[in-house]
């Protein structure tokens, strides 16, 4: 069985496309992603939005974001059954669990950084409760003790 992942479905209804006919779309889209074990994270309707450029006769398109998780072989058959449904005009399907991997990955390398910094200056790992309450209520959001902006001394 193939590793689970995360993908974002993008799809566009014609604009004349009704809630019926868009809740009928939705349900065979969940039976593919039920038929290969996966999950729906979420279901966005961004609804009726004014396309890039026009597609065949639309100028409009309805709009919807679905966030799942599942196998490589359930967006192949997504994508393979979303090319024959007439009501879709365009689909893409985007892996993103990378993207979140490496934006993790970023997370705590900024902490790390961060520790470091901290304890170079002879600070403890972790802000004291006295740091954080002087930083709520001066509005700094940083470690840095660098004092006022360059030419900025002056001025109050």
């Amino acid at each position: 069985m193939s590793t689970v992942r995360q993908y974002e479905l993008v799809y566009i209804a014609a604009p004349d496309t009704t809630e019926e006919a868009l809740a009928e779309l939705h349900q065979q889209i969940a039976t593919v992603v039920e038929r290969f074990g996966g999950t729906f994270e979420k279901t966005e309707p961004w609804g009726r939005r004014r396309l890039a450029y026009v597609i065949g006769p639309h100028r409009e398109g309805v709009y919807v974001l679905d966030v799942i998780n599942g196998p490589g072989e359930m967006v192949a058959e997504l994508d393979r059954r979303l090319r024959v449904f007439d009501a879709v005009i365009r689909h893409m399907v985007v892996r993103v669990d990378d993207e979140l991997a490496i934006a993790e990955r970023a997370k705590v390398r900024r902490k790390s950084d961060l520790v470091a910094r901290r304890l170079r200056r002879g600070l403890p790992p972790e802000p004291t409760e006295s740091e954080l309450l002087r930083r709520k209520q001066h509005g700094d959001d940083d470690d840095s003790d660098a004092g006022p902006a360059f030419g900025m001394e002056n001025e109050r």
